[in-house]
């Protein structure tokens, strides 16, 4: 019950503070002639966050039941508040790279994460263009911080903290932030993350902290237009006609078709729904490694 107080306080503070930014960003990106937003995409953002935030509330109840009973069996205990709190955001933000990892490199998981990427903008709003489903399996990521003897409505707290973060790191606007680079995430980061240039797909997975793509080999600092070319946001391949189910259901669709190949037997099926996505039996289509690969023989001055 106190944490779910502190839940609400968060909304109540951040609401305010989002629309603020937000009318910011709108004034200067006006100002400077740049076109960061439209009606339709800004829309298409708060339409995806309602159904995300539908399923969330409405299934929170069962994933917290779930948690709770994992938390009966923890192992370990904590008598430091200060540790309690600090290692909580260091395991969560830890175990939410890897669900951010996950929810890119298996295919099944990315039917699911696509619709974040799939705006071509990069503003305040496409913060909250969320992945619609993933409050359905997320909680499965968090169970192991149960059973460190982290309390479930902590957990669910501390998430909802940091997701405020991952908002503001979504905008052009703000540049560099000097030695914070090499600890947050910054919008700098988030940037490359969205970006759908070869050499971008598939980095800065992190959501707080940097550090863990630094540790794990997904790092990727964003590069001047001068040494790499200028980024394209969306997705390497652009949803041919967006409506309020196309946004949300065309990769489970293209996953659909694949596996009704004729010229298909088991493992190519296992490939097309736990395989990367763009993997492909017959080049059709090609992975995030792959397009790296072909863009490194094709410019290689550009790489080095």
């Amino acid at each position: 019950m106190h944490n779910t107080l502190h839940e609400q306080l968060l909304i109540l503070i951040s609401t305010p503070i989002y629309i603020i930014i937000i009318g910011i960003e709108i004034l200067l990106s006006n100002y400077q002639y740049r076109k960061l937003y439209t009606w339709k995409d800004t829309a298409a953002n708060i339409y995806l966050l309602l159904l995300n935030s539908i399923i969330d509330l409405s299934f929170r109840a069962v994933y917290i039941v779930i948690l709770d009973y994992f938390y009966r069996y923890h192992w370990i205990s904590f008598s430091n508040i200060f540790s309690y709190w600090f290692l909580l955001v260091l395991a969560e933000d830890f175990v939410y790279y890897w669900l951010h990892r996950f929810d890119h490199e298996i295919r099944l998981f990315w039917a699911v994460h696509v619709t974040h990427h799939s705006s071509e903008y990069m503003n305040f709003t496409v913060g909250f263009r969320s992945s619609v489903f993933q409050p359905l399996y997320r909680f499965i990521y968090f169970i192991p911080l149960a059973l460190c003897g982290f309390k479930p409505l902590d957990i669910v707290f501390i998430y909802s903290a940091t997701q405020i973060w991952g908002i503001f790191v979504h905008t052009e606007l703000i540049k560099k932030m000097g030695w914070l680079e090499y600890i947050l995430v910054t919008p700098s980061h988030h940037r490359v993350h969205h970006a759908s240039n070869p050499k971008y797909l598939d980095k800065n997975m992190g959501m707080f902290l940097i550090i863990w793509d630094q540790l794990f080999g997904t790092f990727q600092p964003e590069l001047p237009d001068s040494a790499y070319e200028p980024k394209r946001y969306g997705l390497t391949k652009p949803i041919e006609k967006a409506t309020p189910v196309t946004v949300v259901f065309h990769e489970w669709k293209n996953i659909a078709d694949d596996l009704q190949r004729e010229d298909i037997g088991i493992r190519e099926k296992w490939n097309y729904l736990f395989g990367p996505p763009g993997w492909s039996h017959d080049g059709s289509s090609l992975t995030s490694e792959q397009l790296r690969q072909m863009e490194d023989s094709a410019q290689p001055v550009k790489n080095l």
